[in-house]
Protein backbone atom coordinates (compact mmCIF):
# COMPACT_ATOMS: atom_id res chain seq x y z
CA UNK A 1 0.00 0.00 0.00
CA UNK A 2 1.29 3.05 -1.09
CA UNK A 3 1.40 6.02 1.25
CA UNK A 4 0.49 10.07 0.71
CA UNK A 5 0.91 12.85 3.08
CA UNK A 6 -0.94 15.64 2.35
CA UNK A 7 -1.49 18.59 4.79
CA UNK A 8 -0.15 16.53 7.43
CA UNK A 9 -2.69 14.14 6.96
CA UNK A 10 -1.54 10.93 5.94
CA UNK A 11 -3.92 8.90 3.62
CA UNK A 12 -3.85 5.56 1.87
CA UNK A 13 -4.19 4.67 -1.69
CA UNK A 14 -6.57 1.65 -1.98
CA UNK A 15 -4.49 -1.02 -3.81
CA UNK A 16 -5.23 -1.84 -7.40
CA UNK A 17 -7.29 -4.88 -8.52
CA UNK A 18 -5.47 -7.83 -9.53
CA UNK A 19 -7.05 -11.00 -10.54
CA UNK A 20 -6.68 -13.46 -8.36
CA UNK A 21 -4.26 -16.75 -9.43
CA UNK A 22 -5.10 -20.22 -8.31
CA UNK A 23 -2.87 -22.70 -7.95
CA UNK A 24 -0.46 -23.64 -10.83
CA UNK A 25 -0.55 -20.14 -12.13
CA UNK A 26 -4.16 -20.77 -13.39
CA UNK A 27 -6.13 -17.29 -13.60
CA UNK A 28 -9.45 -17.19 -13.02
CA UNK A 29 -11.92 -15.45 -14.78
CA UNK A 30 -15.08 -13.18 -14.07
CA UNK A 31 -18.40 -15.34 -14.19
CA UNK A 32 -16.10 -18.32 -14.17
CA UNK A 33 -18.24 -21.65 -13.74
CA UNK A 34 -18.41 -24.54 -15.97
CA UNK A 35 -17.15 -23.13 -19.21
CA UNK A 36 -14.79 -20.65 -17.25
CA UNK A 37 -11.60 -19.93 -19.01
CA UNK A 38 -8.61 -21.47 -17.29
CA UNK A 39 -5.20 -20.00 -18.50
CA UNK A 40 -2.80 -22.97 -17.41
CA UNK A 41 1.35 -22.93 -18.28
CA UNK A 42 1.11 -26.34 -20.42
CA UNK A 43 3.58 -27.44 -22.20
CA UNK A 44 3.38 -26.41 -25.90
CA UNK A 45 4.34 -29.25 -28.68
CA UNK A 46 6.95 -28.36 -30.74
CA UNK A 47 5.50 -28.63 -34.55
CA UNK A 48 8.47 -30.23 -35.80
CA UNK A 49 8.65 -32.77 -34.10
CA UNK A 50 4.70 -33.42 -33.20
CA UNK A 51 2.96 -36.72 -34.99
CA UNK A 52 2.73 -35.86 -38.56
CA UNK A 53 6.32 -34.30 -38.75
CA UNK A 54 7.51 -37.68 -37.35
CA UNK A 55 5.72 -39.50 -40.35
CA UNK A 56 6.52 -37.37 -42.57
CA UNK A 57 10.64 -38.48 -42.03
CA UNK A 58 12.71 -40.99 -41.51
CA UNK A 59 11.07 -44.54 -40.27
CA UNK A 60 7.92 -42.80 -40.17
CA UNK A 61 7.93 -42.50 -43.62
CA UNK A 62 9.47 -45.53 -44.68
CA UNK A 63 6.67 -47.35 -42.15
CA UNK A 64 3.70 -45.46 -43.99
CA UNK A 65 4.96 -45.96 -47.62
CA UNK A 66 5.41 -49.80 -47.10
CA UNK A 67 1.81 -50.38 -45.03
CA UNK A 68 0.69 -48.08 -48.20
CA UNK A 69 2.12 -49.92 -50.94
CA UNK A 70 0.56 -53.16 -49.85
CA UNK A 71 -2.86 -51.84 -48.64
CA UNK A 72 -2.77 -50.33 -52.51
CA UNK A 73 -1.80 -53.07 -53.60
CA UNK A 74 -4.47 -55.51 -52.32
CA UNK A 75 -7.14 -52.74 -53.08
CA UNK A 76 -5.94 -53.54 -56.57
CA UNK A 77 -6.01 -57.24 -56.98
CA UNK A 78 -8.65 -57.35 -59.81
CA UNK A 79 -6.50 -55.09 -61.44
CA UNK A 80 -3.10 -56.69 -60.84
CA UNK A 81 -4.13 -59.98 -61.66
CA UNK A 82 -6.38 -61.99 -64.52
CA UNK A 83 -7.70 -64.97 -61.74
CA UNK A 84 -10.23 -64.89 -58.75
CA UNK A 85 -8.79 -66.14 -55.36
CA UNK A 86 -10.75 -69.39 -55.52
CA UNK A 87 -10.10 -70.05 -59.05
CA UNK A 88 -8.63 -73.24 -60.74
CA UNK A 89 -6.66 -73.15 -63.69
CA UNK A 90 -6.50 -75.90 -65.56
CA UNK A 91 -3.27 -78.05 -65.50
CA UNK A 92 -1.29 -75.38 -63.83
CA UNK A 93 -0.66 -77.79 -60.83
CA UNK A 94 2.55 -76.59 -58.57
CA UNK A 95 4.04 -74.65 -61.02
CA UNK A 96 6.82 -72.45 -59.94
CA UNK A 97 6.88 -68.25 -60.37
CA UNK A 98 6.69 -67.26 -63.58
CA UNK A 99 5.53 -64.19 -66.30
CA UNK A 100 2.07 -65.73 -65.68
CA UNK A 101 1.87 -66.35 -62.46
CA UNK A 102 4.51 -64.43 -60.15
CA UNK A 103 4.34 -66.62 -57.23
CA UNK A 104 3.74 -70.02 -58.85
CA UNK A 105 0.36 -72.40 -58.23
CA UNK A 106 -0.41 -74.40 -55.56
CA UNK A 107 -1.57 -77.94 -54.89
CA UNK A 108 -5.11 -77.07 -56.17
CA UNK A 109 -4.47 -74.95 -59.19
CA UNK A 110 -4.88 -71.36 -57.65
CA UNK A 111 -2.44 -68.49 -58.62
CA UNK A 112 -0.98 -68.21 -55.26
CA UNK A 113 0.33 -63.97 -55.91
CA UNK A 114 -3.89 -63.48 -56.02
CA UNK A 115 -4.84 -65.37 -53.10
CA UNK A 116 -1.67 -63.44 -51.05
CA UNK A 117 -3.24 -60.33 -52.69
CA UNK A 118 -6.60 -60.66 -51.35
CA UNK A 119 -5.69 -62.74 -48.32
CA UNK A 120 -4.10 -59.11 -47.37
CA UNK A 121 -7.80 -57.75 -47.97
CA UNK A 122 -9.17 -59.94 -45.04
CA UNK A 123 -6.73 -59.83 -42.91
CA UNK A 124 -6.00 -55.97 -42.97
CA UNK A 125 -10.03 -55.62 -42.74
CA UNK A 126 -9.52 -57.54 -39.21
CA UNK A 127 -7.01 -55.58 -38.10
CA UNK A 128 -8.17 -52.17 -39.10
CA UNK A 129 -11.63 -53.18 -37.21
CA UNK A 130 -10.87 -54.92 -34.52
CA UNK A 131 -7.85 -53.00 -33.04
CA UNK A 132 -9.43 -49.35 -33.34
CA UNK A 133 -12.80 -51.38 -31.64
CA UNK A 134 -10.84 -52.76 -28.73
CA UNK A 135 -9.15 -49.52 -28.43
CA UNK A 136 -12.49 -47.79 -27.98
CA UNK A 137 -13.90 -50.47 -25.51
CA UNK A 138 -10.68 -50.31 -23.63
CA UNK A 139 -10.50 -47.10 -23.15
CA UNK A 140 -14.16 -46.46 -22.22
CA UNK A 141 -13.64 -49.01 -19.34
CA UNK A 142 -10.42 -47.26 -18.48
CA UNK A 143 -11.85 -43.62 -17.71
CA UNK A 144 -14.92 -45.56 -15.72
CA UNK A 145 -12.63 -46.77 -13.66
CA UNK A 146 -10.70 -44.05 -12.85
CA UNK A 147 -14.16 -41.94 -11.42
CA UNK A 148 -15.61 -45.22 -9.99
CA UNK A 149 -13.75 -47.10 -7.20
CA UNK A 150 -15.85 -50.70 -7.70
CA UNK A 151 -15.68 -50.19 -11.43
CA UNK A 152 -11.47 -49.82 -10.79
CA UNK A 153 -11.11 -52.91 -8.79
CA UNK A 154 -13.77 -54.96 -11.44
CA UNK A 155 -11.83 -53.33 -14.46
CA UNK A 156 -7.98 -54.55 -13.16
CA UNK A 157 -9.53 -58.29 -12.34
CA UNK A 158 -10.71 -58.81 -15.25
CA UNK A 159 -7.22 -57.19 -16.89
CA UNK A 160 -5.38 -59.62 -14.88
CA UNK A 161 -7.42 -62.69 -16.05
CA UNK A 162 -7.06 -61.49 -19.73
CA UNK A 163 -3.70 -60.58 -19.67
CA UNK A 164 -2.77 -63.89 -17.60
CA UNK A 165 -2.72 -66.21 -20.86
CA UNK A 166 -0.41 -65.48 -24.13
CA UNK A 167 -2.41 -64.20 -26.99
CA UNK A 168 -2.47 -67.68 -28.58
CA UNK A 169 -3.71 -69.61 -25.82
CA UNK A 170 -6.51 -66.82 -25.38
CA UNK A 171 -7.22 -67.36 -28.90
CA UNK A 172 -7.61 -71.47 -28.69
CA UNK A 173 -9.41 -70.94 -25.35
CA UNK A 174 -12.23 -68.87 -26.64
CA UNK A 175 -12.39 -69.92 -30.28
CA UNK A 176 -13.50 -73.02 -28.39
CA UNK A 177 -16.41 -71.49 -28.15
CA UNK A 178 -17.12 -69.42 -30.60
CA UNK A 179 -15.77 -71.57 -33.42
CA UNK A 180 -13.01 -70.66 -36.19
CA UNK A 181 -13.53 -68.07 -38.48
CA UNK A 182 -12.94 -64.51 -39.49
CA UNK A 183 -15.31 -63.52 -36.68
CA UNK A 184 -13.26 -65.27 -34.34
CA UNK A 185 -9.80 -63.76 -35.13
CA UNK A 186 -11.81 -60.16 -34.40
CA UNK A 187 -13.54 -61.30 -30.81
CA UNK A 188 -9.54 -62.55 -29.73
CA UNK A 189 -7.59 -59.44 -31.14
CA UNK A 190 -10.48 -56.74 -29.82
CA UNK A 191 -10.52 -59.06 -25.89
CA UNK A 192 -6.53 -58.78 -25.94
CA UNK A 193 -6.42 -54.90 -27.03
CA UNK A 194 -8.92 -53.74 -23.70
CA UNK A 195 -6.67 -54.67 -21.30
CA UNK A 196 -4.34 -53.10 -22.69
CA UNK A 197 -5.84 -49.71 -23.57
CA UNK A 198 -7.88 -49.57 -20.70
CA UNK A 199 -4.71 -49.61 -18.98
CA UNK A 200 -2.94 -47.09 -20.56
CA UNK A 201 -6.00 -44.97 -20.72
CA UNK A 202 -6.24 -45.22 -16.85
CA UNK A 203 -2.80 -44.82 -15.63
CA UNK A 204 -2.53 -41.89 -18.17
CA UNK A 205 -5.78 -40.04 -16.59
CA UNK A 206 -4.37 -40.75 -13.07
CA UNK A 207 -1.38 -38.97 -13.75
CA UNK A 208 -2.99 -35.87 -15.50
CA UNK A 209 -5.89 -35.84 -13.20
CA UNK A 210 -3.29 -34.46 -10.48
CA UNK A 211 -1.64 -31.91 -12.70
CA UNK A 212 -2.77 -27.72 -10.83
CA UNK A 213 -4.35 -26.85 -14.33
CA UNK A 214 -6.68 -29.96 -13.63
CA UNK A 215 -6.66 -29.14 -9.81
CA UNK A 216 -7.68 -25.52 -10.87
CA UNK A 217 -10.52 -26.57 -12.78
CA UNK A 218 -11.43 -28.57 -9.83
CA UNK A 219 -11.75 -25.08 -7.50
CA UNK A 220 -13.43 -23.21 -10.00
CA UNK A 221 -16.49 -25.88 -9.96
CA UNK A 222 -16.22 -27.50 -13.23
CA UNK A 223 -18.08 -30.49 -13.19
CA UNK A 224 -16.08 -34.15 -13.97
CA UNK A 225 -16.94 -34.37 -17.41
CA UNK A 226 -15.97 -30.74 -18.25
CA UNK A 227 -12.51 -31.76 -16.88
CA UNK A 228 -12.34 -34.78 -18.78
CA UNK A 229 -13.16 -33.79 -21.90
CA UNK A 230 -11.22 -30.15 -21.78
CA UNK A 231 -8.34 -31.03 -19.82
CA UNK A 232 -7.81 -34.52 -19.22
CA UNK A 233 -8.44 -36.58 -22.54
CA UNK A 234 -6.65 -33.71 -24.71
CA UNK A 235 -3.78 -35.06 -22.55
CA UNK A 236 -3.99 -38.60 -22.79
CA UNK A 237 -4.86 -39.23 -25.97
CA UNK A 238 -1.47 -38.48 -27.87
CA UNK A 239 0.01 -41.78 -25.87
CA UNK A 240 -2.56 -43.72 -27.80
CA UNK A 241 -0.97 -43.32 -31.28
CA UNK A 242 2.21 -45.06 -30.40
CA UNK A 243 0.05 -48.45 -28.71
CA UNK A 244 -2.74 -48.08 -32.01
CA UNK A 245 0.89 -48.45 -34.47
CA UNK A 246 1.91 -51.50 -32.15
CA UNK A 247 -1.61 -52.98 -31.43
CA UNK A 248 -2.00 -53.39 -35.58
CA UNK A 249 1.33 -54.77 -36.08
CA UNK A 250 0.31 -57.57 -32.99
CA UNK A 251 -2.66 -57.79 -34.74
CA UNK A 252 -1.33 -59.45 -37.85
CA UNK A 253 0.70 -61.85 -36.14
CA UNK A 254 -2.48 -63.03 -34.69
CA UNK A 255 -4.27 -63.10 -37.70
CA UNK A 256 -1.81 -64.84 -39.39
CA UNK A 257 -0.83 -67.52 -36.19
CA UNK A 258 -4.58 -68.33 -35.78
CA UNK A 259 -4.68 -68.88 -39.26
CA UNK A 260 -1.80 -70.86 -39.54
CA UNK A 261 -2.99 -73.53 -37.13
CA UNK A 262 -6.34 -73.42 -38.37
CA UNK A 263 -8.12 -71.85 -35.94
CA UNK A 264 -8.53 -68.12 -38.02
CA UNK A 265 -9.91 -67.70 -41.61
CA UNK A 266 -10.57 -71.21 -42.77
CA UNK A 267 -9.91 -72.47 -46.48
CA UNK A 268 -10.94 -72.19 -49.18
CA UNK A 269 -10.88 -68.28 -48.21
CA UNK A 270 -7.40 -66.89 -48.29
CA UNK A 271 -5.80 -65.48 -45.97
CA UNK A 272 -2.00 -64.96 -45.10
CA UNK A 273 -1.72 -67.23 -42.36
CA UNK A 274 -4.01 -70.15 -44.10
CA UNK A 275 -1.87 -69.81 -47.56
CA UNK A 276 1.57 -70.20 -45.63
CA UNK A 277 -0.26 -73.56 -43.59
CA UNK A 278 -0.87 -75.14 -47.22
CA UNK A 279 2.75 -74.12 -48.84
CA UNK A 280 4.22 -76.38 -45.52
CA UNK A 281 2.88 -79.49 -47.61
CA UNK A 282 4.22 -78.49 -51.49
CA UNK A 283 7.60 -76.56 -50.19
CA UNK A 284 9.50 -78.94 -52.45
CA UNK A 285 7.38 -78.30 -56.20
CA UNK A 286 6.74 -74.76 -55.26
CA UNK A 287 8.81 -72.66 -52.33
CA UNK A 288 7.67 -69.31 -52.98
CA UNK A 289 3.93 -70.31 -52.62
CA UNK A 290 5.28 -70.03 -48.55
CA UNK A 291 8.03 -67.22 -49.54
CA UNK A 292 5.34 -64.71 -50.98
CA UNK A 293 3.21 -64.52 -47.59
CA UNK A 294 5.88 -64.81 -45.04
CA UNK A 295 7.36 -61.49 -46.55
CA UNK A 296 3.56 -59.45 -46.80
CA UNK A 297 3.90 -60.65 -43.00
CA UNK A 298 6.90 -59.54 -42.25
CA UNK A 299 6.65 -56.50 -44.36
CA UNK A 300 3.06 -55.43 -42.57
CA UNK A 301 4.81 -56.35 -39.25
CA UNK A 302 7.64 -53.98 -39.95
CA UNK A 303 5.50 -51.22 -41.16
CA UNK A 304 3.36 -50.67 -38.02
CA UNK A 305 6.46 -51.48 -35.96
CA UNK A 306 8.44 -48.45 -37.60
CA UNK A 307 5.46 -46.00 -37.43
CA UNK A 308 5.18 -46.79 -33.92
CA UNK A 309 8.74 -46.17 -33.35
CA UNK A 310 8.54 -42.92 -35.03
CA UNK A 311 5.52 -41.54 -33.19
CA UNK A 312 7.36 -42.56 -29.95
CA UNK A 313 10.36 -40.52 -30.61
CA UNK A 314 8.50 -37.83 -31.67
CA UNK A 315 6.54 -37.95 -28.32
CA UNK A 316 9.74 -38.41 -26.20
CA UNK A 317 11.29 -35.07 -28.26
CA UNK A 318 8.49 -32.90 -27.00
Amino acid sequence: MTVAESGGVTAAKPAEATTPELPGGAVLEAGAGDKAAVETPMRESNPRRSGSHALAHGQGLAGLLLIAVITLAALAASVLTNYGPLEQIPGANLLGPGGEHWLGTDHLNRDVFTRVLYGIRVDLLIAFLAVPAGAALGSVVGLVATVNPVADVVAQRVFDLILAFPALIFAIALTAVTGPGAHAVAIVIIAAEVPVFGRQIRTAVLAVREQPFVEAATVIGASTGWTLRKHVLPNVIEPLGVQLALSLSLAVFVDSAMSFIGIGVRPPDPSLGSIIAESTRNLDANPAMAVGPLLVVSALTLGFLLIAQALGRARRAI
